[in-house]
């Protein structure tokens, strides 16, 4: 029997090794902003087009690499960062592993500029699928220009998975964003199709949060701080009254890397027990500082997953922090039944100083026991009393009033106790959760908030694709602050988000300003209801322009719909029955969830033995 083992070409190996690293152009965003700032760079800009999709550079201006190094650096396995296997367990870089340049090399066309800071020249690569096309000196500025173009053009079968430019570009965005919080420091830019989409300053962490979030954020922050040997706490997490109905805007970082842990997102949300409503979650931003020897960072290929020595420790250290730093700046209620809260002093009021004491003027002079006369000497004013008060009454007739004359209409009116029929309701609600109502075969259990979301969806498709939605003007628009990936999604979406009924007269940087409605919704609920609009549209991920019809449809009659644990008078009841099997599809919710079971006389029977 012949051998049928055989070692894989080195091409074919590099492009197996990418499916891994390079699931698509955001992956290779974050390895080349991690390996800029691994470079000492202090200004990062990132240049995109069509998504990262035809061009993704990076241009720092880090220390740069000799000749030698920008040839190796394409080599697989090949890496500055460890030595030795325990290395491995005492990071303190972003990238260890020497896959990111080797596996984006094999899928891209790559041209690579760099240069040292004590040589006069530089050197330019270009390497197309693994195999270095161009080597030669040129004149560059000091650090790194890396382009990487034509993203999966010899897989072609990889290049038709990805999604549209405006997915593609969100989750550019999202690691952008991950890559910039943590590094407050450098200087960054994002530019996409030739347009500024991001330009952040170098600063503190706090600035950095607000710059990318947007102006409002700063006044909701409350700061955490906590050092103990087993981990350095600090950051930020917002007040319990600007919890939003999304969780996008929560990130943990441990020693620089962002990374993700429902564990201790548990830890988080626990520590906002009974401050908030379920269903809504607060936004923070917390950065853990562990020994390196105390995690292990290499067990997922996107090193977003980590695992700890000490999990547990962790998590009672976290929610302890974070509950306390809601009690110290008066965030969370204090137990002290003597203490008048609206005495208490803000505490970015706590260090100011008084500029000037208050002064109170008081008449010395003044005797309550001396007559008007004597008072007004010393104290002018005086209240005017009005004399001979009898004479207002004088030559007043009262006139007579012939009651024999008087003709009164009167109005024999019958009422009676009780109706003379009664009223047979054809439904019932238990529980204010469920409508019962009876049919030919037995009964019907509705549960009113699936049947209302349905009821909801139809009407919503129908208005947005047939019919224009009614729209509901307001007499003062509303100024919404989001952040900037939020508006970028709105402005990419206006046409169909207004034909659900929404008007916007401006859509600015960080601001928007809403003048209409649709007719199903109040004022009040109109930041949660886009808010839940923008946040389903990025998780269902819209490929065509009916999917996105369809998940704002779903989108507004999740949120727009009866809640369980309302009271339906009778009237709404049967509205609400006759309205859902008058749907096309009754039977199922938007997201196919039953609305509505039944049960049959002889299953009824049978629970009692008949």
């Amino acid at each position: 029997m012949s051998d049928i083992i055989q070692l894989l070409p080195d091409h074919v190996a590099n492009q197996i090794a990418a499916g891994e690293v390079v699931q698509r152009p955001a992956s290779v965003v974050k390895e080349l902003l991690e390996n800029s700032i691994d470079a000492g760079a202090t200004n990062i800009k990132l240049l995109l087009k069509d998504a990262g999709k035809a061009l993704i550079q990076v241009i720092d201006n880090g220390k740069g690499m000799s000749e030698t190094d920008a040839r190796l650096s394409f080599e697989r396995h090949a890496t500055s960062k460890i030595r030795t296997a325990e290395d491995l367990f005492n990071l303190q870089t972003k990238g260890f592993r020497g896959e990111a340049l080797a596996s984006i090399a094999a899928i891209a066309h790559i041209e690579l500029k760099t240069k040292l800071d004590l040589q006069e020249l530089g050197t330019h690569i270009k390497i197309e699928g693994s195999e270095i096309t161009l080597q030669e000196v040129v004149s560059t500025p000091t650090g790194t220009s890396l382009s990487v173009k034509n993203l999966f053009y010899n897989i072609p079968a990889r290049r038709n998975f990805l999604k549209s430019n405006q997915v593609e570009t969100r989750h550019i965005i999202d690691e952008f964003q991950r890559v910039a919080l943590v590094h407050p420091t450098i200087s960054f830019s994002l530019y996409h199709n030739d347009n500024e989409v991001y330009r952040l300053n170098a600063s503190n962490l706090r600035q950095r949060i607000v710059a990318i979030l947007g102006k409002k954020t700063n006044e909701r922050l409350v700061p955490v701080n906590e050092d103990t040997d087993v981990v350095q706490l600090t950051g930020f997490v917002t007040k319990p009254e600007f919890v939003k109905k999304k969780r996008g805007e929560q990130f943990f970082f441990v020693n620089d890397r962002f990374i993700k842990n429902s564990y201790l997102n548990h830890a988080v949300n626990s520590a906002f027990e009974d401050l908030i409503l379920p269903g809504n979650y607060p936004s923070y931003f917390l950065y853990l500082t562990v020994p390196p020897n105390t995690i292990d960072i290499n067990i997922h290929p996107t090193k977003t997953e980590v695992k700890f020595d000490n999990e547990k420790v962790l998590y009672a250290i976290i929610r302890a922090t974070v509950k306390h730093s809601l009690g110290q700046y008066n965030v969370s209620p204090v137990l002290d039944f003597n203490r008048d809260a609206g005495l208490d002093t803000p505490y970015n009021f706590k260090d100011k100083k008084v500029s000037k004491a208050p002064q109170i003027t008081i008449d010395r002079d003044f005797n309550p026991f001396k007559s008007d006369e004597q008072k007004s000497i010393s104290f002018p004013y005086k209240r005017e009393q009005k004399q001979d008060w009898e004479s207002l009454y004088v030559d007043i007739k009262t006139p007579e009033i012939d009651i024999k004359n008087i003709e009164v209409q009167s109005e024999l009116i019958e009422t009676e106790l009780f109706d003379a029929k009664e009223s047979i309701s054809k439904t019932h609600q238990i529980h204010r959760k469920y409508i019962v109502s009876s049919i030919k075969s037995g009964i019907v259990f509705i549960n009113q908030n699936l049947a209302h979301q349905r009821i909801l969806y139809e009407e919503y498709l129908t208005h947005i694709t047939v019919n224009d939605a009614m729209s509901q003007q307001l007499l003062f628009p509303l100024d919404i602050n989001l952040s900037k990936d939020d508006i970028l999604l709105i402005k990419e979406l206006r046409s169909d988000i207004e034909s659900t009924g929404f008007l916007f007269d401006k859509i600015e940087d960080e601001k928007i300003v809403v003048s209409g409605i649709p007719v199903a919704i109040n004022e009040s609920q109109v930041i949660s209801v886009l808010e839940q609009l923008l946040e389903d549209i990025k998780n269902e991920i819209p490929e065509t322009s009916f999917s996105q019809i369809d998940i704002m449809a779903k989108s507004m009659a999740k949120s727009l719909a009866i809640k369980n644990g309302k009271t339906l008078n009778v009237e709404e009841q049967e509205s609400l029955v006759e309205d859902l099997f008058s749907c096309k599809e009754p039977n199922h919710s938007p997201f196919g969830r039953p609305t509505f079971i039944s049960m049959e006389l002889n299953e009824i029977d049978k629970k009692f033995d008949l």
